[in-house]
């Protein structure tokens, strides 16, 4: 058996009031804000952990602010083969205190502290994501990035000293609550007869980007123009065709994997310039990040019409996308809404019939573009935690010259879709 769990004594601190020392950029647990903390005092006796660990919860005087502190299970194949985190506490003991689409921080003191629902699925959050998975029948908890790897996101490496504990604190009760109902509530069909309400370039999620600042026919996205798995291919090719679409940047394919499709070598996308990225939608993480700088040298190496795509045209190519209408100027309304437009495009289907998102689904859609686009930042100590009033541009820049861009390929990329 590859996995060696090997359990390390929780350690165990009392907290009073401003009395835990987090390294780095947190300076104390009690930092944390009251604002939307739970209102009930727990009792370490209500929880479960293995039998060569312990748990306590601490409370200031308030009463209100209470942190579980607990340990980080240290087996270094999970960690760092799949940047899972497992904290050592049964989830049948933690969900008698906290419940599913609960949002909790997470503090890894001396690393990072993040906000994150509580879901007992993989499903429950879209792509690139960052979520607490609590599984009944586990005797641990996974701190997960969905498609990516949580050990390098919080910057835990493999000289990192154990034991590492990890306090988890209630942010929003039921925060998360409306996202698990909507995401339930979702399904898309891959026949064009379910959509008699769209145009076909909508069937296709084939879409001018008109955002602030890009230019007319400069860049555009869709599902993917070679993939047939969920019947759009043909009708993206088209469409491209006829936007004259010189550049693609394939997002989800090798070259080999794209020119094994069936009919691959009769499209309109073979003929142009392709270049293929084959990256999963870890935001965060230093694969998809390297590709992503791999496309953007590309654009800039290449003449437009430029078209994104990944196979839905909505994760990857709605993150990479949203990246771009900020770099030239787009508002945090204008990023949202056309990231939002996707799912429009495809959701839900009923009956055999798609029944048109409502207003309040559409809005807990947006807010997901805003989670991604955050999270992704903070990673290179960019801060749009405010992102109705950041400078989305000024951030953008800065995020790709930290992704490692020069300032003359952000200029030129500019320049070609101004």
């Amino acid at each position: 058996m590859l996995y060696k769990f090997l359990r390390l004594v929780t350690f165990v601190l009392v907290m009073a009031l401003g009395l835990v020392a987090c390294s780095n950029s947190y300076s104390s647990l009690a930092d944390v804000s009251e604002e939307n903390s739970s209102s009930e005092t727990f009792s370490s006796s209500s929880f479960v952990v293995s039998s060569s660990s312990s748990i306590k919860f601490s409370s200031s005087s308030d009463a209100s602010e209470t942190v579980l502190v607990v340990a980080l299970v240290t087996d270094t194949f999970e960690v760092f083969a799949f940047g899972s985190l497992n904290i050592d506490i049964v989830a049948d003991s933690f969900l008698t205190k906290f419940d599913y689409g609960d949002v909790v921080s997470v503090m890894v003191p001396g690393y990072d502290t993040l906000d994150v629902p509580v879901v007992a699925s993989y499903g429950d959050v879209f792509p690139g994501e960052f979520f607490l998975y609590v599984s009944s029948g586990l005797n641990y908890l996974k701190l997960e990035a969905r498609y990516g790897q949580m050990a390098e996101v919080i910057g835990l490496g493999r000289g990192a000293e154990f034991p590492i504990e990890v306090a988890i604190r209630m942010k929003e009760k039921g925060g998360y609550a409306e996202h698990l109902e909507n995401l339930n509530s979702l399904a898309i069909s891959y026949s064009i007869e379910a959509y008699p309400e769209l145009s076909v370039a909508d069937f296709a999620n084939f879409r001018m980007v008109r955002t602030t600042g890009m230019g007319e026919d400069r860049l555009y996205r869709s599902s993917s123009p070679v993939d047939p798995s969920i019947g759009r291919n043909k009708y993206a090719d088209s469409l491209a065709k006829a936007a004259g679409v010189k550049t693609f940047v394939n997002l989800a394919n090798s070259e080999e994997y794209a020119e094994s499709y069936n009919g691959f070598a009769q499209s309109y996308y073979a003929t142009q310039n392709v270049v293929y990225l084959d990256v999963l939608p870890g935001f965060a993480n230093t694969p998809f990040k390297e590709g992503f700088v791999k496309g953007l040298r590309y654009m800039v190496e290449h003449d437009g019409p430029y078209l994104w795509h990944c196979t839905y045209g909505m994760d990857r190519t709605g993150y990479t996308i949203a990246v771009l209408e900020a770099l030239m100027g787009a508002t945090a309304e204008e990023i949202k809404a056309d990231y939002a437009a996707t799912h429009k495009n495809f959701y839900s289907v009923s009956g055999g019939k798609q029944v048109a998102l409502t207003a309040k689904q559409a809005e807990l859609i947006q807010t997901i573009i805003v989670r991604l686009m955050r999270n992704a930042y903070k990673v290179e100590d960019v801060d749009i935690s405010d992102f109705e009033n950041a400078d989305l541009a000024a951030a953008t820049e800065k995020y790709l010259l930290s992704l490692g861009l020069e300032q003359a390929e952000i200029d030129s990329l500019r320049a070609r879709l101004k």
